[in-house]
């Protein structure tokens, strides 16, 4: 979306659990976010997924039954810390940015959080996602730490 372009209008967005039936969707909107997935791909981490205890994958739907985003949440338990939900990814049509569809898949999530007796959120974006650090920091999130992060394939 185009800088100078004006707010999109607010869009009527109902928020739940995501299903296999959403795959492909969700395919196309992890490529927008920059990880490329088939819907093979996403219907099998789902299955993964909708078994794990202490995990929630949420969609966006708009009335015609569009999947717009999604949000993946898990409770994330580490011996040094009490435990938090941790976002794995979160993602809006780049048609649909700014509509408020962000917004409420985040505060589903939050909502999810305190339900699982965590007392924060926490997730990690890459430091050239200027829009969502701003988005980020108007939900009343900050920056608590930069750090490396590191990766090896197995």
């Amino acid at each position: 979306m185009n800088e100078t372009a004006s707010a999109p209008e607010p869009v009527a967005v109902a928020v739940r659990a995501a299903t296999l039936q959403d795959s492909e969707r969700i395919a196309v909107l992890s490529g927008q976010l920059g990880y490329p997935a088939s819907p093979q791909d996403v219907e099998r981490r789902l299955k993964l997924i909708e078994h794990s205890p202490g995990h929630v994958v949420l969609a966006a739907e708009t009335p015609n039954g569009l999947v717009i985003g999604w949000v993946h949440g898990y409770v994330r338990r580490i011996l040094e810390s009490e435990p938090t939900v941790e976002i794995g990814g979160l993602v809006v049509d780049e048609n649909y940015r700014g509509c408020g569809a962000g917004r409420m898949l985040m505060e589903h999530i939050e909502t999810w959080a305190r339900e699982s007796g965590c007392a924060a959120v926490t997730l990690r974006s890459n430091v050239i996602r200027d829009g969502a650090h701003k988005f980020y920091r108007s939900m009343g999130y900050t920056i608590r730490k930069s750090q490396h992060a590191f990766w090896k394939k197995l």
